[in-house]
């Protein structure tokens, strides 16, 4: 697809690092499958792989983490 952002490249599958933050807590994520921009690197997640960022997300903060980590795998 056409990145919306750059409106120049064209998304390819690939894997980018994601940093997410809630509460206070801030978890990292290595290797989230993502369709990323060849021209701006700019990336777009599936609902799928968004849902499973936020339950991630929720139980790091569950756990009181205040940073933390991760690699994905589905």
């Amino acid at each position: 697809m056409k990145c919306v952002i750059c409106k120049h490249g064209e998304t390819q599958p690939g894997k980018v690092t994601v940093t997410l933050q809630r509460d206070g807590t801030v978890v990292i994520i290595k290797d989230v499958p993502a369709d990323v921009c060849d021209n701006c690197d700019e990336y777009y997640l599936s609902e799928s792989v968004l849902r499973d960022l936020e339950e991630r997300v929720g139980q790091a903060v569950a756990r009181g983490a205040e940073v933390e980590i991760l690699r994905f795998a589905a």
